[in-house]
């Protein structure tokens, strides 16, 4: 799907292919996104076992993506989105979450947000809830 942002660029939002993924690790790296920078091999896991994988590309570079799961009712959980800092602001994002839910318009978009990124959603207009985390390593048995 072809989209033009707020400053006259054209995006392409299209399906993920393994191919994609060296590009998105550079980008959790220039995000310091440790954790999917040190599990490199889970990520590509997770990527390729994701029902929602996008990625946004200008000239056949990506320049953002999102990934999450659906069970295509009720509940989009939006695991990641980043885009690239030299087009953040110009309304990837918000397009390539305004693609993915138009896909399953039926649910309810939910996704975790660091302090860092809670106004932004707040801003396009995501209500805050709350959750729990906890790995399988932090089970006392």
């Amino acid at each position: 799907m072809m989209i033009t942002l707020k400053n006259g660029i054209e995006i392409q939002i299209s399906s993920y292919k393994e191919a994609d993924f060296s590009s998105i690790h550079t980008l959790n790296e220039q995000e310091a996104w440790s954790n999917l920078v040190k599990k490199k091999d889970d990520a590509k896991a997770a990527w390729n076992h994701s029902n929602i994988a996008y990625v946004a590309t200008v000239d056949d570079k990506i320049i953002g993506y999102i990934r999450g799961i659906t069970d295509q009712s009720i509940t989009l959980f939006i695991c990641e989105l980043l885009i690239d800092q030299a087009y953040r602001g110009l309304g990837v994002g918000q397009e390539l979450l305004y693609y993915v839910h138009s896909l399953y318009p039926t649910t309810r978009v939910e996704m975790l947000a660091s302090s860092t990124s809670q106004t932004y959603y707040e801003n396009k207009g995501f209500r805050p809830f709350y959750g729990f985390r906890k790995t399988f390593a932090e089970w006392n048995r």
